[in-house]
């Protein structure tokens, strides 16, 4: 667990989340402060818009509130809260999509970057985009939440083996739009 909960052992988790799920709305709080910066990565990974990801992430609160009673392990709170933020970017994406009618599309004329950091985000971001959202929230729960392929496939309710699988193929797609290979 990373962020401030994490400094809390078991027990007090356990606790936190009971208060919270007995409408302890400062318990739930401490879970937020914790977790949210988390599930925003998450959910950007995911649908790769910060506006949908900001919407997500607040969306995935709204199901955690109603939903934590279901929680039968707390040590199982961030792996949770991390697939229902991805799995709520999917939703946003899928919304989004039936809403949109047509994207139009601005020309920038402004100077690109000459930073090869910055370059390099672009380049992975736009890379990203080209992965199905499923496989951006995989890559997500993995590498940004640092899940293993346990929990990964837990959450997203596929076998250890088969998110090794997909991660790898989704990797190596990442690679090649990259020209990495």
């Amino acid at each position: 667990m990373t962020g401030r909960l994490a400094m809390l052992d078991s027990a007090l988790t356990a606790d936190v989340i009971s208060l919270a799920v007995g409408g302890d709305e400062v318990a739930f709080t401490r879970i937020v402060e914790a977790h949210h910066a988390d599930m925003l990565r998450i959910a950007y990974v995911t649908c790769g818009d910060v506006d949908v990801a900001a919407d997500a992430a607040q969306a995935a609160w709204v199901i955690a509130w109603r939903r934590l009673g279901s929680l039968n392990d707390p040590r199982r709170l961030r792996p949770w809260l991390m697939s229902v933020a991805a799995n709520e970017a999917r939703q946003q994406i899928r919304g989004r999509g039936r809403r949109r009618l047509r994207e139009i599309s601005v020309i920038d004329r402004t100077p690109a970057s000459t930073d090869p950091a910055q370059s390099s985000r672009i380049d992975l971001a736009n890379a990203l985009a080209t992965l199905d959202p499923r496989d951006r929230a995989l890559l997500g729960l993995r590498y940004i939440a640092g899940l293993d392929s346990t929990e990964v496939g837990r959450e997203v309710g596929m076998s250890p083996t088969a998110v090794r699988s997909r991660l790898s193929r989704s990797i190596g797609r990442l690679r090649k739009e990259l020209g990495d290979e």
